[in-house]
């Protein structure tokens, strides 16, 4: 199975034009706020998760986990005087997937859509993780989604999906195994769910229900229940937005290592990360062989576009603003400590 190997943006929400080369093992976006690094992955999302299944719905899985107002699917195309149209084209390999659509565009059946039988006959299995956790809020989610109106993006109702799946009948292959027992010594114990949709975690001291956990620890709950019900196999996406949310540092060496072990099991992984330790982590961690590249959004200083450069080593990685604040806040402590020591 080949998975996801270029992304072609035009006019497409905050960019104006971008390529960006995927790596078919880490793929780590960084860059300031409102870089778009959160909307390259809900495309590559809606990309592979539109033909699961036998489904044919790519604009309508982009305005599903967008959320335009009115269910508009014109209101993705970037913002500029008279009318205009967006471009969006995703490849695995020589294979293409391409939807375009005008900003004067209602519904997502105006959008024209193009793609290759392989998207078809060999969809890619992908997880999208949103920054907020949803499974302490699980019971009755999904049924009011499907009957009621209620603004949340699709990719919420995906994730539950995802952890509802029951396990795999065959036992784990090896590289699993050692997953499962590196996440399930941090979570100290095993996840479980009742037939009212109640997330658990069942350890030695009963079934403690998800909405008394913390919130980081549920988080890798999730991780295992994936990993445990083969939603993360070789072959599969996964996309994890901001995965250092609400975790305690100590923790996030763990989830760096399961990602690389993901990683090197065939899993492609896209990650949007602010946070200095999870970038450098990454770098320190990666042995020679891990396939990872680290993507720098950025404007533009001439035309303030939003552009790209790729990197295949941390120290490379230019512009970084993750490393420029860690250095400024370096930089603080040592004058304030040479204040000190002068004093």
């Amino acid at each position: 199975m080949v998975g996801l190997t270029r992304v072609e943006l035009e006019h497409f929400t905050a960019f104006s034009k971008l390529t960006l080369d995927l790596s078919p093992g880490i793929n780590v976006l960084v860059g300031a706020n409102g870089t778009g690094k959160t909307h390259l992955m809900k495309v590559c999302y809606a990309a592979c998760d539109a033909y699961k299944n036998g489904r044919n719905r790519f604009a309508d899985k982009l305005v599903g986990v967008f959320l335009p107002s009115g269910g508009s699917i014109g209101r993705l195309v970037r913002r500029q005087r008279g009318r205009s149209e967006a471009v969006i084209k995703v490849f695995r390999g020589q294979s293409r997937l391409r939807s375009s659509f005008s900003s004067q565009s209602a519904s997502a059946s105006s959008a024209k859509s193009t793609r290759s039988r392989v998207w078809i006959d060999d969809p890619v299995s992908s997880v999208y993780i949103p920054v907020k956790e949803m499974l302490a809020n699980a019971p009755g989610f999904r049924s009011l989604y499907e009957t009621r109106a209620i603004h949340f993006e699709e990719v919420y109702k995906d994730i539950l999906d995802h952890a509802s799946v029951p396990a795999l009948r065959e036992q784990p292959e090896p590289a699993r195994r050692r997953l499962l027992k590196i996440l399930q010594n941090t979570i100290q114990g095993k996840v479980i769910v009742n037939n009212n949709e109640e997330f658990f975690l069942r350890n030695k001291h009963g079934n403690i229900e998800f909405s008394l956990l913390a919130e980081g620890i549920r988080k890798l709950a999730l991780l295992w229940l994936l990993v445990q019900n083969g939603s993360l196999r070789g072959g599969s996406l996964l996309l994890w937005d901001e995965p250092e949310t609400n975790l305690n540092p100590k923790l996030f060496g763990i989830v760096i290592d399961v990602l690389l072990e993901l990683q090197r099991s065939g899993v492609q992984i896209m990650l949007a990360t602010h946070d200095y330790v999870i970038l450098k982590g990454i770098g320190l961690r990666m042995a020679d062989d891990d396939k990872v590249s680290f993507h720098s959004l950025y404007h533009d200083s001439d035309s303030g576009d939003i552009a790209c450069r790729t990197s295949h080593d941390y120290l490379d990685i230019e512009p970084n603003k993750i490393a420029e604040a860690f250095n400024d806040l370096y930089d603080l402590e040592i004058d304030r400590g040479m204040k000190g020591w002068s004093q």
